[in-house]
């Protein structure tokens, strides 16, 4: 294990503290810059593939940092869904796209003496940097602190930094520059295939890839060129094979220098480090390997010049001899910094923001030991595996080789005393249906498993397992994967003990064995599966072997100094608790989401974050347990106690007997802890708020359709079959087209819309697999309605209605990836009511305890429900932005046994702004993906416009969620029968406004009788040249399409998916439509301006102070 004081060389280089330090009535007062007065911080925006919520854990810590300091904070960030974002964080709080014209108008009014882009990601830094290039900065005062504009330039221009590093003699891979394909073509005769191509500041590997021939090289570049905001990318020469690591490093401006964490990757170099399983702290290097690593970070922190904030520094070693390289470093708060302050607990962002400011690491206290300094080297005693999630079965179409390009939806990390018990621990976490490193044998064929084992892809983890039970050698192994043998040695030893657990007689276990098994991390349900006995058989049975876990703290010293934050993880290898259990308060778990995927993400850790403070205000002692390291929840300072665990069975419960707690909530962390519900239910632990048994009347369709019945609410036709001829046979009865829905799924999983028999039969066959315990829900699909979502909070007597929220997409969309608004804008008061009206009979008759959320549609002026969920959803955030009601906060408190009326709180309908919500969507990042919306949420982020006027609002949602609404060129319209009276309208506006139109058959002919201008364009099925030839040559700057039917929704699939892949806005509904042009009218105008959240909720702030 690497660790100790820092050194310069060898030697000390954290320096002594100096006459600076002073002593006032026995507390250390540290100096900081007294000419800042107030800082702009900017957030990284939605949550992409990429830059995920570990931005808003940076930014979270950051904020509290600098305000307790007495700075006067500003921040401009587009993510609702943010605790960063709420009111009470910053002092202002601007939720606006993160773009140079909009944050140009934030510095206008707000005059910051400095902006802090160093904790927003890339996003964050590339505006930072055009605002400073642009002149914005200076023409305001501001002062860019935490990076220097040189020193992003330095780091991130590919050029400028390869010739740093040659300036200090550190290698880096043989590459060229290229600015356009001419000279991408002369870059790749010198470099030679395969090569790797890095587009220049782009986040997540963004349009990178290796190139193994022509083709390939040439789609790649002209990718890489057009994401890469400065046209700028580096063809390198492929180092694939080589060994991969990551160093996060910290210097001050009086030259500390401390290595936090060193990371190493499990998969060979071609894999992004985002994608790759990852190791903490390094396992294979030599002492001499690592501090020769150690003092190259330092001479890059030196020579590019960053001296007041984290970085991370990779770099690759050749296995073969040795040979150390620097492939690139990040002068920012990255990813990684997330994952390697939760490996160590040493706050990265927290310390980032007190050096931006002034401070040294030699006068910053350690928050975990509160007596070691900053510059005091973090060491662990443990391991810590990260493993990324994916989300390849939401685009079944996208190539699953894993590349430069990173395309992972979250991760989760486990801590254990050994590689193999905190590797097990983390394929647990997964959340992917496996009980560790075992369980499906003969996954491969004999045939195909060389091919599985060389290709990186996200099941080659079970390849390596099918290989050691075929008898493969380490070595074979090796030579086809290029993972280091040190790793493959312990998943051999995992594999070959797993296989001899299922000639193992349940009576012949003795304790030893037991105990083995346990610090090895094989869960109790893996051993279940191959004692073929019940789960609860073997926890007993290892009870009565006094075979228990035990608790050790993460305290960033390796027990040299003792921690005063109880921040834990379970282990088998340990002599004695480390910290002794309270029962001085009563206490409640909080269970977190784990690892984000694409339907339960920052919104559920958003809502745990404010269960965890209300119920330490309310004098609670409160619980987290959670596997994320990206989330806020995950940070020290959060709860009473942070237990990093797997969201398992058997994990909960372990805690649960141990804290003994007076409740767990179960209902904010989204599927993933409703799903633990029953278990811990049956086995004695209190669940806090909604019953058990009512989160089962409202998720079993049978006991709801009763409810309905009986409150005389209406839901479309519908039935419950457990096999294909059931499923045809309701089908036929409700009519086409049908809803398709398998019961206990999040964010709409194989949720299809089918249109005919055949549809129907190869969706049961292919989709699905019906049984009496996973039945299969079929609605009849309300076309041409109008999907409403409503969040309220129900105390048993009493339900206040959170916000009713219009989707502005077509019924049929997941809630999810359909743009909405709140307030309402085109239903009646009359339908609004009688939505609050059944809400709240609905929340009152199922004894909700807490939050519920509803799902409606509106066909006409009938109001049909179509789903109820008994917990927090993932509006809840956005419609605590919206109205200004924490609706988190307020929900804790009833289930902590407060009433409503007690509380003061009411439905607030905002009436001087409108706020729309706009899903972020990963299609760029999936090239061959089709990008139909549908039923399957695919979005994995969100962003929020806000302001006085519909169209606007409307216009600052899709600019921040990457579809910024363009004010000339081009706009292609095709719309269904329906909508050709109202497209006139739309359609004439935007000839007025100086667009030239293009339109299909129908579209075009209804233009031409109106007189507007048109030009005519093939549909998809129609021939060449058609719409999507006119998208990929980027002739268009806007596409209107109202799909109806099954023909033209494919053709929709296909019109989207190539827009995506452009970075074109699509409209796919009418009333999107007219909106869109009200925002480009308003845009056109120059009217967009910008209100903090503070001033749309009335609440007074501080003003800024005069230039």
């Amino acid at each position: 294990m690497h660790g100790g004081l820092s050194g310069k060389g060898l030697g000390m280089d954290c320096q002594q503290p100096t006459a600076r330090l002073e002593w006032r009535n026995s507390e250390r007062v540290m100096p900081r810059r007294t000419d800042l007065e107030s800082i702009l911080i900017l957030g990284s925006g939605p949550i992409v593939i990429g830059q995920a919520c570990e931005f808003d854990y940076s930014g979270t810590q950051a904020i509290k940092a600098l305000k307790e300091d007495g700075f006067r904070i500003i921040l401009v960030n587009s993510n609702p869904a943010t605790i960063m974002t709420d009111p009470e964080m910053a002092d202002v709080t601007y939720i606006e796209p993160i773009t140079p014209e909009f944050v140009t108008k934030v510095i206008e009014k707000e005059r910051p003496c400095a902006i802090l882009p160093t904790l927003g990601g890339q996003t964050a830094l590339n505006v930072g940097l055009a605002l400073a290039e642009d002149g914005t900065l200076e023409k305001f005062g501001c002062e860019m602190i935490g990076a220097k504009a040189s020193v992003i330039r330095k780091a991130e221009d590919r050029d400028e930094f390869r010739q740093a590093m040659d300036s200090i003699g550190l290698n880096s891979a043989p590459s060229e520059i290229a600015r356009n394909m001419r000279e991408a073509r002369e870059a790749m005769e010198i470099i030679g295939l395969p090569c790797v191509i890095r587009p220049a500041f782009t986040m997540g590997g963004s349009g990178g890839g290796i190139a193994y021939n022509l083709e390939e090289y040439e789609t790649i570049v002209a990718r890489g060129l057009r994401l890469s905001p400065v046209d700028e990318v580096l063809v390198e020469k492929s180092l694939v094979g080589w060994k991969e690591f990551e160093m996060e490093v910290m210097r001050d401006n009086k030259d500390n220098c401390v290595i936090v964490c060193s990371i190493e990757n499990l998969d060979p170099m071609g894999v992004h480090t985002g994608d790759s399983i990852t190791v903490a702290p390094s396992q294979t290097l030599t002492d001499r390997e690592f501090q020769k690593m150690r003092d190259a970070s330092f001479a890059i922190m030196r020579e590019i010049g960053v001296e007041t904030g984290g970085s991370n520094v990779q770099f690759t070693v050749n296995p073969e001899n040795g040979q150390l390289l620097v492939i690139e470093m990040n002068p920012r708060v990255s990813r990684s910094s997330a994952l390697a302050s939760k490996a160590t607990g040493f706050p990265i962002a927290k310390f980032a923001a007190k050096l931006a400011v002034g401070y040294t690491l030699d006068e910053i206290n350690n928050d975990i030991t509160k007596v070691t300094p900053a510059c005091f080297e973090p060491s662990i005693d443990y391991v810590v595996v990260k493993m990324p999630r994916f989300a390849f079965e939401k685009f079944p179409l996208a190539d699953s080789t894993l590349g430069t390009q990173m395309k992972s939806v979250g991760e989760t990390m486990a801590i254990g005393r050994t590689f193999e018990e905190a590797f097990q621990k983390a394929l647990r976490g997964l959340e992917i249906g496996r009980n560790g490193f075992s369980g499906k044998k003969r996954e491969f064929s004999a045939e195909e498993l060389p091919g599985k084992i060389a290709r990186p892809a996200p099941g080659r983890l079970f390849a390596l397992y099918d290989a050691f039970q075929s008898n493969y050698t380490v070595d074979q192994v090796y030579r086809l994967s290029g993972i280091d043998p040190w790793f493959l040695t312990f998943l051999q030893q995992i594999a070959l003990t797993d296989h001899d657990l299922e000639s193992i007689h349940i009576e012949d276990i003795t304790s030893q064995q037991m105990l083995s098994w346990k610090q090895r991390g094989f869960s109790d349900a893996r051993l279940a599966e191959a004692f073929e006995i019940p789960e609860m058989d073997v926890r007993s049975l290892r009870e009565k072997l006094d075979v228990l876990p035990g608790y050790r703290l993460v305290d960033t010293c390796a027990a040299e100094f003792e921690a005063a934050t109880p921040y834990l993880y379970s282990t088998y290898d340990f002599s004695s608790d480390e910290v002794p259990v309270s029962n001085d308060r009563k206490k409640i778990i909080i269970l977190g989401g784990g690892p984000n995927r694409i339907g339960q993400g920052i919104e559920f850790d958003y809502c745990c974050v404010h269960a965890s403070l209300a119920l330490r205000d309310m004098g609670y002692e409160a619980i987290m347990v959670n596997s994320n390291p990206e989330t806020v929840s995950t940070d020290f300072d959060i709860s009473d106690r942070l237990y990093f665990e797997p969201l398992t069975h058997e994990d909960v419960l372990s805690i649960c007997q141990r804290e003994k707690p007076d409740g767990v909530i179960v209902q904010f962390g989204g599927q993933t802890p409703l799903n633990l519900a029953n278990g811990l239910f049956e086995a004695g632990v209190p669940i806090f708020g909604t019953p058990v048994e009512s989160i089962d009347r409202a998720e079993d369709r049978g006991r709801f359709s009763e409810m309905l019945d009986l409150l005389g609410l209406r839901q479309p036709p519908n039935g419950i079959a457990i096999s294909p001829v059931e499923a045809s046979a309701i089908a036929e009865r409700i009519g086409y087209p049908v809803l398709m829905r398998p019961s206990y799924v999040l964010g709409g999983r194989a949720m299809e819309i089918v249109y005919d028999s055949r549809d129907l039969e190869r969706y049961m066959k292919e989709a699905v697999m019906a049984s009496p315990d996973r039945p299969v829900l079929i609605d009849r699909f309300l076309e041409d309605a109008v999907e409403v979502d409503v969040d309220c909070i129900c105390d048993g007597e009493d339900v206040v209605i959170g916000a009713v929220m219009e989707h502005i997409e077509e019924a049929g969309i997941h809630s999810g990836d359909s743009t909405c608004v709140i307030p309402p804008i085109t239903l009646s008061d009359t339908i609004v009511d009688e939505i609050r009206v059944a809400t709240a009979a609905m929340a009152l008759e199922i004894g909700v305890i807490g939050l519920m959320n509803v799902q409606f549609a509106v066909r006409g002026e009938t109001v049909y429900v179509l789903e109820v969920n008994p917990r927090a959803s993932r509006t809840v955030p956005y419609v605590a932005k919206a109205t200004g009601v924490p609706l988190a906060r307020f929900a804790t408190q009833v289930m902590a046994g407060q009433k409503l009326r007690d509380l003061g709180v009411t439905e607030i309908v905002p009436e001087n702004h409108i706020a729309v919500k706009a899903p972020a969507f990963p299609f760029a990042k999936f090239a061959g993906a089709r990008a139909d919306l549908g039923p399957e949420m695919r979005s994995t982020g969100e962003v929020m416009g806000i302001d006085a006027n519909f169209g606007m609002a409307f216009a600052k949602a899709s600019d921040a969620a990457g579809r910024k609404l363009p004010t000339e060129g081009k706009v292609f319209l095709t719309v269904k029968d329906a909508d050709k009276r109202n497209v006139v309208m739309v359609a004439r506006t935007l000839s007025d406004l100086g667009f030239e139109l293009v339109a299909t058959g129908g579209t075009h002919q209804v233009l031409k009788r109106h007189g507007i201008p048109v030009e005519r364009i093939n549909k998809v099925h129609e021939g060449r040249p058609h719409v999507v030839d006119l998208i990929k040559s980027r002739a268009v700057a806007l596409i209107i399409n109202t799909p109806h039917g099954k023909v033209t929704r494919h053709d929709d699939g296909m019109i989207r998916s190539d827009a995506y892949q452009v970075g074109i806005p699509c409209l796919t509904t009418m009333s999107a439509a007219m909106a869109a042009v009200e925002g480009i009218q308003a845009l056109k105008a120059g009217t967009a301006q910008v209100a903090s959240v503070q001033s749309f909720y009335g609440v007074p702030v501080a003003e800024p102070a005069k230039a």
